[in-house]
């Protein structure tokens, strides 16, 4: 066997932890494709580690900047907004030198955001205008749902699960070329196999199994998908079932899962079009109605297979695939688990609350969302996707994480379907993250995905945070130069026994 130097091991453990990031962001995946960050970064921290208040309590956020040009932020112009809507403060702070606070207080519960608004005339690129930067919980566990769920919800998903189970499954299985898989890294013990299945209305299941080349019986994870028309990533699957999963991971729309790009994108910009909006006035008509039947028909077919162990089911997925998951777990009793990023499609009434909230994906109420229809009729289907009214329905142990300034999935949604579940219950809250995780500050939620996807299949005790709120450390992230660094020296004796830091792009 061969030893490693001493000199190499702090090398060795960085590319371990840079590995470690590397996978856990493949297991759970990104929610979309992760926009640059702007020549400017501000971010905001609370004053409280957990980023929880109670009504009445002062909320401290200190602004800096991250990254960037600081000189010209002298006159930084915010708003605070209640649930993404309300404005409940306003003012200015002068960042150009140091760190500056801000404060609030509010006597509700909601979600407090922290805006910033910064004026042109700075000629400072900070991005997107407004941006959420600091976020807040006052009395979370108080927040619920904007209005009433329907009174027959559970009739008519009764009737949507007999209309599946008059259609056979039909499956459809076939083995993926190795070569086609030998270019992914740490997963050469896994096999995997397209897989068709019948759904409604005469479309179709279409994804991805994969599981250990080795062994007879595995517990099961299904994967659903975030927004978007796309190929299927074969590393996510594979790299789930590597540690001894039997894995499904199937596409939101009746679509190849291995086309070239030209394919999806004429998908796109046709049939699939504005597909959030689908049959938005008519309940047996809705497009969230099928993919979650979809989503069923996939559950049934991986608990039936013989290599399922028959004890162990979770179902997983990021945003869009959070909406997914609530759904399957409500209408699908053998499963067992509940793991999701940042869920969308909570709470689709937001904006008809009492006191009003911003609304999330799909945006069925968002002022500027399609004029076209009977929003009489869009504000009653609602209610039968909504995540917010499946989750009541849910018994089973669910991690769910929130990002406090996330403008897709408004987190004042997510805390409301996460007060609605019934079983065992994390929220994993992150104070500084946004939809798409910018400065890494979705790894919380990829590791405690890890540690629950563990016990999950050792059989141990959830690690469930006592109160429910875990909120933990955020990942600190080195800013970016606003300079060339100077040409390196060659490295010292003592340089090269410093432990290397990984990557932070």
């Amino acid at each position: 066997m061969q030893l490693l130097s001493p000199l190499s091991f702090p090398r060795v453990l960085a590319a371990a932890a840079a590995a470690f990031v590397v996978l856990a962001a493949v297991l759970t995946h990104s929610v979309t494709a992760r926009e640059p960050l702007p020549p400017t970064v501000v971010t905001a921290k609370q004053d409280r580690a957990d980023a929880v208040y109670g009504k009445g309590d002062t909320v401290t956020w200190k602004v800096d900047v991250h990254s960037g040009d600081r000189s010209k932020l002298s006159a930084l112009r915010y708003v605070i907004q209640r649930d993404g809507v309300t404005e409940v403060g306003k003012g200015v702070v002068d960042v150009s030198a140091a760190p500056a606070t801000v404060t609030a207080s509010v006597t509700e519960s909601c979600v407090l955001t922290l805006v910033i608004q910064p004026d042109d005339s700075n000629n400072v690129d900070l991005g997107k205008k407004p941006l959420s930067i600091g976020g807040a919980l006052i009395a979370p566990h108080e927040i619920g749902p904007s209005v009433p769920e329907p009174a027959d919800f559970d009739a008519f998903w009764k009737g949507k699960l007999a209309e599946l189970a008059t259609v056979p499954m039909n499956p459809e299985v076939t083995p993926i070329d190795p070569e086609k898989l030998k270019d992914l890294k740490g997963v050469e013990d896994v096999e995997m196999f397209k897989v068709r299945l019948d759904n409604v209305g005469g479309t179709h299941v279409q994804g991805q199994l994969a599981r250990p080349k080795k062994g007879d019986k595995f517990p099961a994870l299904l994967i659903l998908q975030y927004a978007g028309v796309y190929p299927l990533d074969k590393l996510k699957p594979a790299a789930n079932a590597a540690p001894g999963w039997l894995v499904l991971n199937i596409s939101a729309h009746d679509l190849p899962i291995d086309e070239p790009k030209e394919f999806y994108d004429a998908q796109k910009a046709g049939a699939l079009k504005d597909y959030i909006f689908k049959g938005s006035e008519n309940r047996d008509e809705c497009y969230f109605v099928r993919m979650y039947l979809r989503c069923v028909r996939a559950a049934e077919y991986l608990a039936s297979r013989p290599d399922w162990d028959g004890k162990v089911f979770v179902v997983t997925g990021d945003s869009q695939g959070g909406m997914q998951s609530f759904a399957t777990a409500a209408l699908f009793p053998k499963v067992t688990g509940l793991m999701v990023l940042v869920p969308a499609g909570s709470d689709f009434s937001a904006p008809l609350a009492a006191s009003p909230r911003a609304t999330s994906f799909p945006y069925w109420l968002a002022p500027w969302a399609p004029k076209d229809r009977d929003m009489a009729k869009v504000k009653t289907t609602a209610g039968y996707v909504d995540a917010l009214n499946f989750a009541s329905r849910v018994t089973c142990p669910s991690l769910v994480s929130v990002g406090l300034i996330d403008e897709t999935s408004r987190p004042t949604g997510i805390v409301a379907t996460y007060n609605a579940l019934k079983g065992p219950k994390e929220l994993l809250v992150m104070p500084g993250s946004d939809h798409h995780g910018r400065l890494k500050t979705h790894q919380p939620y990829q590791a405690r995905y890890t540690q629950w996807k563990k016990a999950f299949q050792k059989g141990s005790p959830i690690p469930i945070t006592e109160g429910g709120i875990n909120t933990p450390p955020a990942p600190e992230v080195r800013p970016v130069p606003t300079t060339p660094p100077a040409p390196a020296a060659a490295p010292s004796p003592a340089a090269t026994n410093a432990v290397l830091q990984p990557a932070t792009s």
